[in-house]
């Protein structure tokens, strides 16, 4: 029955893929159409008000600096507000103001689309920060994401130009996350999510004791923390708190909402190369990945524990510590897949607990660039992945390789090669000067391998601007602010920036006829030549620094 859930969950994705990167071409295709007369009228008023009248086309360089400066006007309102929230209107259980390292880490967080949490939501926040700032970043941090996904694929494909950031980024808003966040909230709400701005609620326990139980606005934040692939929670447990995710039907929203919009992309990219097979290949490149490493953490996870099992206890249900009862193992494993998988960083279960070889493949997830990725990310790694399998299959024959109809050339292969050596770089670095270091080592709870994972998870979540952890580390200090909130910033920007750049180079190219010696992008052997891209890359970057930690642990256990 578990894997029979699995594989429903998976089908209904499957057949919203077409619907919903059809819809999210006609959004960014800039033709008219029908979703004109829907929202064509607020946002006249929004680019009036705005003094956007004229929405002419960017090159990559203004596209770029039009996305890093909306982001930094966002990044030093957010800081504002964490830092005076105490003074500040519905904080009816009067909280105080965040202390400053956390509060730059929790915007730069939030900003990045990472949603790392150094604090617990329901003590450390606010109503109104909940609201202003983590909401507010939430569907602001996706749209910029979405956008610039939306740029590159346009400079792939050969349209006339990348288009204009902020006409992107209020359609973004008003034609996606907007309208869809409010349908999922409200059926949240329906199936007893709270959505209220009463204090908390004082109860009597049954040893007579009173005991003060949070709520808050927590639907609302709910649906764009998925749909957004955000990952932050209202509670400090996130999605395994059962106000956040109270029943099996709602942890198959939360899942659907954060993996539809992501697994939608690569389609819409079909649309806009106009060649519908090569979407759906790099769709199946995605899924063909992410199934196996779901295979991997469903299959450890129903074994258990290998010491408990050596112990003679009965671990026939397999291991459930960390987990809750009302999921089960195959609707958590599922879970923490699609969490990683598409950089959301939601949890239902603690990644902390899992088996050795059930924690492989969340980090497996983000060490390969989160595979689905987040608004954006994944369609943009992947296409990254594409010209990357391209350039190498042309060496090969000794050919000039070529993608869409464009030659690949020096420039493009430098700028890839910075933002896939930049993973690697910001997270194995990082976590080598915190071993090297006495702040660094000071928050690690477990001994052994397993205390390496903890450092590992935590970098390499940070990177993929995934935001999830193994949360046994103690990281609300000053080093791990710090730390872990560069290595967001470098992990977020860099990257974007340098295929902004390759989408801006491509663009300017003439398109070259296609000939009997072209290289197809459109068919099986490509797709299997992207898979065996990804996961060699991924193997030469991480494979050593896995087998020191979750691998080592495994065997240690047996």
């Amino acid at each position: 029955m578990g894997i029979v859930q699995i594989v429903a969950v998976i089908l209904i994705l499957v057949l919203l893929v077409k619907p919903v990167g059809t819809y999210l071409y006609y959004v960014f295709s800039n033709e008219p159409n029908r979703t004109d007369r829907i929202f064509g009228g607020i946002e006249k008023w929004i680019f009036q008000l705005g003094g956007l009248k004229n929405r002419k086309g960017m090159s990559w360089k203004k596209y770029a600096i039009s996305f890093l400066s909306t982001n930094v006007v966002l990044v030093a309102f957010g800081y504002l507000i964490l830092r005076l929230q105490g003074g500040l209107p519905f904080n009816p259980n009067g909280i105080g103001e965040m202390e400053q390292t956390l509060s730059f880490n929790t915007v730069i967080s939030f900003i990045t689309n990472t949603n790392l949490q150094h604090y617990s939501g329901e003590t450390g926040l606010s109503y109104f920060s909940q609201m202003a700032v983590i909401t507010m970043l939430m569907f602001t941090s996706a749209a910029s994401g979405f956008s610039v996904a939306v740029a590159f694929v346009r400079g792939i494909t050969g349209k006339e130009s990348l288009g204009n950031f902020f006409e992107d980024f209020v359609k973004a808003h008003t034609r996606v996350f907007l309208p869809i966040a409010l349908l999922v909230a409200l059926t949240l709400v329906a199936l007893q999510v709270p959505q209220t701005l009463n204090p908390t609620i004082e109860v009597t326990t049954l040893e007579g004791q009173t005991q003060q139980i949070a709520i808050g606005p927590v639907a609302s934040l709910e649906s764009i923390k998925h749909l957004g692939t955000n990952g932050g929670g209202f509670f400090g447990v996130n999605s395994a708190h059962p106000f956040e995710n109270p029943s099996p039907l709602t942890n198959v929203i939360e899942i659907l909402s954060m993996w539809t919009l992501p697994a939608s992309l690569p389609y819409m990219y079909g649309l806009f190369a106009r060649n519908k097979r090569q979407g759906w290949g790099i769709f199946s490149a995605m899924m063909v990945l992410f199934v196996l490493l779901l295979s991997l953490n469903f299959y450890a996870e129903s074994k258990g524990n290998p010491a408990i099992n050596a112990m003679g206890i009965d671990a026939s249900q397999g291991s459930m510590e960390g987990k809750e009862v009302r999921f089960g193992i195959p609707q958590s494993s599922l879970f923490t897949a699609v969490t990683t998988a598409a950089t959301t960083g939601s949890v239902n279960n603690m990644h902390d607990t899992q088996t050795p070889l059930g924690g492989i493949t969340p980090l497996a997830l983000m060490m390969l660039n989160n595979v689905f990725g987040g608004k954006g990310v994944g369609v943009i790694n992947m296409l990254m992945y594409a010209i990357l399998a391209v350039f190498l299959c042309g060496l090969m024959v000794g050919r000039t390789p070529e993608f869409l109809g464009r030659k690949i050339e020096a420039k493009e292969m430098k700028l890839i090669a910075i933002a896939i050596l930049i993973h690697p770089l910001i997270i194995l670095g990082p976590t080598a000067i915190s071993f090297l270091t006495d702040l660094g080592q000071g928050a690690i709870s477990n001994s052994g391998y397993h205390g390496l994972s903890q450092v590992l998870y935590e970098y390499t979540s940070s990177a993929a601007n995934n935001g999830s952890g193994f949360e046994g580390l103690a990281d609300n200090s000053t080093f791990w602010n710090m730390m872990t909130g560069l290595v967001m910033l470098l992990g977020r920007y860099i990257s974007m920036i340098a295929m902004l750049a390759v989408a801006g180079s491509l663009l300017r190219k003439k398109p070259v006829p296609e000939t009997i010696g072209t290289f197809r992008t459109d068919n099986g052997l490509f797709t299997g030549i992207l898979i065996g891209t990804v996961l060699i890359i991924g193997a030469l970057t991480f494979l050593p620094v896995l087998v020191l930690g979750p691998v080592a642990e495994y065997l240690t256990l047996r």
